[in-house]
């Protein structure tokens, strides 16, 4: 690992000395800028990842996570990540939802750029989740998993010829105007008036899937429009505003093809009129070709599904070429909502779109896609004994939940999963109310106590604490005292110290933080200040990077 030194730049910024942190940047060859800039009484502290002992802590990895897009452009977020933090996570932006198209084209173009800069520089990447039910290629699913077309015979349905029909009133449904038989053309025809709306055929149910074909003759004593409705659909002609046109002179075969409205049961086709148009109909004749499509059998699904499966993993592997060696294989499996008879939680399914346990099954959902994921992995370059996998998972501090999540796991293990770790994500607050910060420690130190029972690998992300009065309000993070980011500092330097004391060494995997930045109400180890009297905005250092710094070094 090559240490890059820069000339020291001093900048007088409100009277205090700013320099660029990637003087202390250890990347390989690779100098990160532009960087966020420090100021006292924080000038002084190198980058956060130095702080750790590697020695006592040799798994550790402090985390950070960002956009591809923030990556690549390796700028502000790019240098401090990568000079501060042992890894970084991309999130949804490298999970299937962002790569995979409707057609399953697969854009790794990113991903790519990311995985060669990365490897130039000597970072490290977490792997974004495999597989998942949010940020998922639903379309490519849904695609895959569509019905298939098969082939139907046209039905004969209604017909009726209004030459058998007397002289006189239209005995069907007019809705407005007039409607008559009359003798025309030396035949019975029904005339339609000017500004009437008239229901040729009528009186037969209709299947909302099925597309229905109706033809009819008509004639008129001069060119013409109208409109055509089904069953509740206006169905467009070729004339103008939609309008279906007839020309002065022969009897024309007019072919009207449409499904009827949603919820609707009764057909018919009506004719609608204007203002001085006359029309006559004969021959009035509907059928229909039964939807030509048919659900996949349970077989045709299974293998669908695991076709998506192998694609996927072969896709992502063969970009990622054994440079990421840990991922999230499942994200958030569990549901809250779906209990079960052993009082467990059930893990997602759904009957809206296609989950992939909906098809692979609760308990070989796991076994499948890590056995298909190692197989991918393996197969392009990779290190089978590098290679881990967590499950990700949010609110582990409900102990149904905490137990629910293990239950799986332990189904998954014995079932032949490779799972070497939980990836615990946290919603941390920290609160003005001292009764509700113990509790929050409390609960705290409780997550801890049972991820380190598992004996799996524990990694903790979305590090990010929101800080909270008295009365139960969020305060935004650049509306914080100095004394209420202390306090949140103080905070994260706890959670650190607990992390590092309670799960043991070798089961450390290491703390992600999303927002390296204040973001809204996340407090960040940066906050966006001035840094001159123009008005220039940088990222500068505040209590909460200290906290980590001390923290991390045993303090």
């Amino acid at each position: 690992m090559n240490k890059i030194f820069r000339n020291l730049s001093l900048v007088l910024v409100a009277g205090a000395l700013a320099v660029s942190c990637a003087d202390y940047n250890e990347t390989d060859n690779f100098s990160a800028e532009p960087d966020p800039s420090y100021v006292a009484p924080y000038k002084d502290l190198a980058p956060v990842k130095t702080y750790i002992d590697r020695a006592t802590y040799p798994n550790m990895a402090l985390g950070a996570q960002l956009s591809v897009t923030e990556f690549n452009k390796q700028e502000l977020a790019h240098a401090a990540a990568v000079t501060n933090f042992d890894d970084v996570a991309f999130g949804i932006t490298l999970m299937s939802g962002a790569i995979v198209n409707s057609k399953g084209v697969m854009n790794f173009l990113d991903m790519k750029d990311l995985l060669d800069h990365a490897e130039e520089i000597g970072c490290t990447v977490y792997g974004s989740p495999l597989f998942a039910n949010a940020n998922q290629a639903d379309d490519w699913l849904n695609t895959l998993t569509a019905p298939i077309e098969i082939m139907v015979d046209y039905v004969e349905g209604k017909s009726v010829d209004f030459n058998e029909m007397p002289l006189g009133a239209y005995s069907g449904t007019v809705e407005k105007g007039k409607a008559e038989i009359v003798n025309y053309d030396n035949q019975h025809a029904l005339k339609i008036s000017a500004q009437s709306s008239v229901r040729i055929i009528e009186d037969f149910e209709v299947d909302p899937l099925a597309k229905y074909t109706t033809t009819f003759w008509a004639k008129s004593d001069k060119d013409i429009t109208f409109n055509i409705n089904f069953s509740g659909t206006k169905v467009p002609g070729t004339g103008a505003n939609g309008k279906w046109a007839l020309k002065q002179g022969s009897w024309k075969k007019i072919v009207v093809e449409a499904q009827s409205a949603p919820d609707e049961t009764e057909g018919y086709l009506r004719i609608e009129t204007e203002r001085g148009i006359t029309i006559y109909i004969q021959k009035v004749q509907v059928g229909y070709y039964p939807d030509n499509h048919r659900p996949q059998t349970a077989q045709e699904l299974s293998d669908t599904i695991n076709y998506a499966v192998t694609a996927w993993c072969d896709g992502v592997m063969k970009i990622n070429e054994g440079r990421i060696t840990t991922f999230d294989l499942i994200d958030e499996p569990i549901d809250v909502n779906a209990e079960m008879e052993n009082g467990k939680y059930d893990i997602k399914h759904s009957t809206e779109k296609i989950f992939w346990q909906d098809i692979l099954g609760s308990e070989n959902y796991a076994p499948v896609v890590s056995k298909e994921a190692r197989k991918a992995y393996e197969a392009y370059e990779g290190d089978a004994s590098k290679l881990k996998f967590f499950i990700s998972e949010t609110g582990l501090e409900d102990a149904k939940k905490f137990e629910s999540l293990k239950y799986w796991i332990d189904i998954w293990d014995k079932k032949g999963a490779k799972i070497d770790g939980i990836n615990a994500k946290l919603s941390l607050i920290y609160s003005e109310d001292k009764a509700t910060q113990e509790a929050n420690k409390a609960t705290l130190n409780k997550l801890l106590d049972n991820l380190a029972a598992t004996g799996k690998q524990i990694r903790l992300s979305n590090f990010d604490i929101k800080y909270q009065d008295a009365e139960g309000v969020k305060v935004a993070a650049d509306k914080l005292t100095d004394d209420q980011r202390q306090q949140v500092a103080d905070y994260y330097a706890y959670i650190l110290k607990q992390y590092m004391t309670k799960i043991p060494n070798d089961k450390q995997a290491g703390i992600c933080k999303s927002y390296m930045v204040d973001n809204g109400e996340s407090v960040g180890l940066w906050a966006m200040k001035a840094i001159d009297n123009k008005g220039t905005k940088d990222w500068v250092r505040t209590a909460v990077y200290e906290s980590f710094c001390k923290a991390l070094g045993g303090q």
